[in-house]
């Protein structure tokens, strides 16, 4: 979707065949250093984790509980922990720890949000 909007900016049609990286390129050209759409994301969703862990309401509740019930048919879904559990490295116990900590959890979702090319960039 973001390359998509990229390219509408840039004018470039589909048949020019321009790789994605050179889009990404004339992008940085033309706006500067940026943070992409997915990183944003990410970061969102990390600082949310965070959040509803520390607090004690109905979306702690809600994220973190199970519901009980049959099994679907089909690849399983994946849940947000799976997606915490990927971007930070850590196990989830851990994160439920260090996200009570307000500061540290900020430094893991600095660390974690970033992609690995911009990281170094961006510290």
């Amino acid at each position: 979707m973001e390359m998509r909007c990229y390219r509408r900016l840039l004018s470039i049609l589909h048949k020019e065949h321009i790789t994605n990286e050179e889009v990404r390129r004339r992008i940085e050209n033309a706006i500067g250093p940026h943070v992409d759409l997915l990183t944003i994301v990410r970061q969102q969703k990390l600082k949310w984790y965070g959040h509803t862990t520390r607090s004690s309401g109905l979306a702690k509740t809600i994220m973190q509980g199970t519901v009980n019930g049959g099994q679907r048919k089909g690849r399983q879904k994946k849940r947000w922990e799976d997606n915490i559990k990927e971007w930070t490295g850590l196990k989830l116990r851990n994160t439920l720890r260090i996200a009570k900590d307000r500061e540290e959890w900020k430094a893991v979702v600095r660390r974690s949000s970033m992609r690995p090319y911009l990281r170094d960039r961006y510290r």
